[in-house]
């Protein structure tokens, strides 16, 4: 059947056709003090069909996976790519295999609704017990489950199984510096074990003991300092600030500042940037990227060097050259593009403790926020939702809230230490042009030597 979609997608002059189908199941709850506000499940299903006729592709979406609707999808999608050029396209469809990147034990839809429910209880209690200082508590539980296939008319035919499992906790307490919140995050591309490895209890005790540290926080210092960041808590720049800069799609535009640097030096020799969507069991790991291609990892800068872009299969095909593994889009409503999945920066040689001790005085960032970036300059501007001060290369006062503020290029020129304690973070949802996608992050200690810190201490 698809052998026959796919060539009535052609049957007008494409050039290439492509049918993916998604059926995604979710569910997720919400406690917010004690009470449970939200519970949620759902289900989707369709196939979005694509048409591609030189530079021009045409898209068509249903949700009728019948035969009949699938072939209107594709009689759309070809139209809106239509050419002058005709005649039959027989497709032979090939199996493409990649391996999972790790196995599910238990599938969260086969686990009771209470029992999720129990865990958001379990951590409310727990962080209710750090402190009397405790206001307010909120708990999320999530879990998905997305099965996709992908065909196309290069005869490429796959398919994947994604399990995601996720928790947060976010406390909020209460004291003479006014409101102060701590946060706590896991999820993983793994079922309901997730809780056989983590504790609930251990994730409120981490927010809450966060939100009640910063209750005697000064104000952070303003001005450029050097910054030394937490491992596995500050991917989070990186992924913006420079991630998103080596996608193929901003290349293409000349709207990077990485556009066209591909064999020069464009970071410290310390900075090995690597993006894998084999990491199993992390949040960005997958079998197949969203266009049938196998999950790769990818070497993007190797000691300070770029080597390679990261590619979805438009921009390859272009290009005359092999893709990475990066197509991605949200659901089969939306057309791929090139999208990261998990990006990291690779272990160093150095003694975390040690770059601190040889830190005089800086900041410390245990927890990043939010944070904006201009791919075309790398500029940025982050949150920190945990730092603390550091003076004479040890750790002293927590500080408030405060903006990081730099350029991503600039920053990994200035990086001068990178730890051997290399971890990643919690789970991420990267937004770019309208669409989320789920991606990890992460990164050993390491110091920048200056970056600007937007605090209101003199």
């Amino acid at each position: 059947m698809i052998e026959r979609v796919l060539a009535r997608a052609l049957r007008s002059g494409g050039d290439f056709a492509e049918v993916f189908a998604e059926d995604r199941r979710s569910s997720a709850a919400r406690l917010d003090d004690g009470r449970v506000e939200d519970m949620v499940s759902g289900r989707d299903r369709g196939a979005g069909i694509r048409v591609v006729v030189g530079e021009t592709t045409g898209f068509a979406h249903t949700s009728d996976l019948s035969e009949r609707g699938l072939t209107e999808a594709a009689e759309a999608a070809g139209a809106a790519a239509r050419s002058a050029a005709g005649g039959v396209h027989e497709i032979s469809l090939r199996r493409v295999d990649a391996p999972a990147p790790n196995g599910v034990d238990v599938l969260p839809e086969s686990v009771g609704k209470a029992t999720k429910v129990g865990l958001l209880a379990r951590a409310d209690e727990a962080a209710r017990q750090a402190g009397s200082a405790v206001r307010q508590v909120s708990a999320v539980y999530g879990d998905s489950r997305r099965r996709i296939l992908v065909a196309n008319s290069d005869g490429v035919l796959a398919s994947d199984d994604q399990v995601k499992t996720r928790f947060a906790i976010s406390v909020v307490a209460s004291g003479d510096t006014g409101m102060q919140t701590g946060r706590e995050s896991i999820g993983h591309t793994v079922g309901f074990e997730l809780f056989d490895r983590y504790r609930v209890e251990d994730l409120a005790a981490e927010a809450a003991g966060r939100a009640l540290a910063k209750l005697r926080a000064r104000p952070a210092p303003s001005g450029s300092v050097p910054i030394v960041i937490k491992r596995g808590s500050g991917g989070i720049l990186f992924h913006e600030a420079c991630g998103h800069g080596l996608e193929a799609d901003h290349i293409a535009k000349d709207v990077s500042v990485f556009a066209g640097k591909v064999g020069e030096q464009v970071a410290s020799p310390l900075v090995t940037l690597i993006d894998d969507g084999t990491m199993g069991p992390e949040w960005g790991a997958y079998a197949i990227d969203d266009e049938g291609h196998p999950a790769a990892r990818n070497v993007l800068i190797d000691k300070g060097v770029l080597t390679d872009y990261m590619w979805d299969w438009l921009r390859a095909r272009k290009d005359g050259r092999a893709g990475t593994g990066n197509g991605r889009r949200e659901t089969y409503q939306h057309l791929p593009m090139v999208r990261m999945t998990n990006t990291y920066l690779a272990n160093g040689t150095e003694d975390p403790d040690e770059i601190i001790r040889q830190t005089p005085h800086g900041v410390y960032v245990a927890q990043l926020g939010g944070g904006q970036v201009n791919t075309a300059t790398g500029d940025f501007v982050f949150g920190m939702t945990e730092a603390y001060l550091i003076e004479n290369g040890e750790l002293t006062e927590p500080l408030r809230d405060a903006n990081l503020i730099g350029n991503g290029p600039q920053a990994l020129l200035d990086i001068d230490a990178v730890g051997d304690d290399f971890a990643m973070g919690g789970p991420g949802t990267c937004g770019k042009q309208g669409q989320g996608v789920p991606v990890g992050t992460g990164q050993p200690t390491l110091r920048v030597k200056a970056m600007t810190v937007g605090g209101t201490a003199r």
